[in-house]
């Protein structure tokens, strides 16, 4: 079980609070997608923010930096607070398995380390993927490939999406649009087929929620102005999908075989 959002704390807010009182409900480990910390990223702001809300899960929690996290002293804070869970620090990408599935974290703050296709980080993720040949596989990180909110897509994320396309991945989970969304599996062009890559946008962990601007194709479900939390069930074929606000009502659902245990 892989539990988690995007976009969370603020000690201005209070969402994290009601979306940290849903992850303790659920167990399995905690997926982070970026902007953990408002609004700099700061050792005062982990500490204030972050640590008496979601940190309570911070034993479970396997974190993905974002922007925010990265904005004062290159994540040094955000490093220090997570610790080896991270990945190395200056770095941020790292790999992990959860039962059957192959969980792959990637840095998209690209002026931290490339994310270019050649790239230290780009030739990391092919070499990882490789390892793991037959497996499901999904990946996170902060900026969205797909996105319908206001940033929009993000085409510099191009060749992680190019990577696990050509390696079978089955999803990608991305913040920084405060909102939920959900994509048809499509392939890297955004033609929708299917053995194509699944993503969600999950920015709903508690900063200022907004709504959409341009709808992308292939957005099956866009959900704005709502905190909540995505629940992911794995098993060895396949996975199914929950996304839970802070009612404790589940907004949208579904579940698919994995491309390895189709």
């Amino acid at each position: 079980m892989l539990v988690g959002a995007g976009d969370i704390a603020s000690c201005a807010l209070t969402g994290d609070a009601s979306t940290e009182a849903i992850l303790a409900t659920i167990p399995g480990t905690v997926f982070t997608l970026g902007d953990n910390a408002y609004e700099s990223g700061t050792a005062d702001e982990f500490a204030r923010c972050y640590a008496p809300t979601w940190g309570r899960e911070l034993a479970r929690t396997r974190p993905a930096i974002g922007n925010h996290d990265a904005a004062t002293a290159k994540g040094a804070a955000y490093f220090a607070f997570f610790g080896a869970a991270a990945g190395e620090p200056g770095r941020g990408y790292y790999s992990y398995d959860a039962g059957a599935w192959h969980v792959v974290v990637l840095n998209s703050e690209c002026w931290m380390t490339a994310c270019s296709a050649g790239s230290e980080q780009e030739r990391w993720l092919r070499a990882d993927l490789a390892a793991h040949p037959g497996r499901c596989m999904l990946a996170y990180w902060h900026h969205p490939y797909w996105s319908s909110g206001p940033h929009g897509n993000d085409a510099t994320m191009r060749p992680f999406v190019d990577a696990l396309y050509a390696a079978g991945a089955d999803l990608i989970l991305n913040g920084h649009d405060h909102d939920y969304e959900r994509f048809a599996p499509q392939d890297p062009d955004g033609n929708a087929t299917a053995r194509g890559v699944r993503e969600f946008v999950v920015g709903t962990g508690g900063a200022s929620p907004y709504g959409f601007a341009i709808v992308r194709p292939n957005s099956e479900k866009r959900i704005a102005n709502v905190f909540g939390v995505l629940k992911l069930t794995l098993s060895s074929s396949g996975y199914a999908w929950s996304f839970i606000d802070t009612a404790g009502t589940t907004r949208d659902e579904g579940s698919s075989p994995c491309h390895a245990g189709a």
